[in-house]
């Protein structure tokens, strides 16, 4: 009797269980680790710094050719100074007075007894 009984309650379930004939696609959205609108904020922030590192690079380069154009020019000025200081020491060389004297007296001119004084000349700006 119970193998009746299960044969019925079998056939009775069968006859109101829905059927799965049919199979129904069921699209499944996956969630993302990350959201939309983090990826644009992650964006902008990985553009902004890329953007910074460049101009510190650029700053940095320009600075640099910077100073090297100052180091050149120092050594300029340095060596103009040398330049200079030996055109001095040359100048005061030439305008001793004894040297004067004497080419004086190899061009003819008689000096009677004066003392030959060093002249200087003043800028009136």
């Amino acid at each position: 009797m119970n193998e009746n009984l299960a044969r019925s309650w079998e056939k009775s379930y069968q006859s109101t269980a829905p059927k799965h004939d049919k199979q129904t696609v069921v699209k499944v959205q996956k969630k993302s680790w990350i959201t939309k609108g983090e990826k644009a904020l992650y964006s902008v922030v990985a553009v902004m710094l890329i953007a910074a590192s460049i101009y510190v690079v650029s700053f940095s380069s320009s600075t640099d050719t910077l100073n090297r154009k100052m180091e050149s020019l120092e050594q300029h000025v340095q060596h103009q100074k040398v330049t200079n200081e030996g055109l001095v020491y040359e100048k005061k060389q030439l305008s001793r007075p004894e040297r004067i004297t004497r080419i004086a007296k190899e061009n003819g001119l008689k000096i009677q007894d004066a003392e030959v004084k060093q002249a200087t000349a003043y800028n009136n700006n």
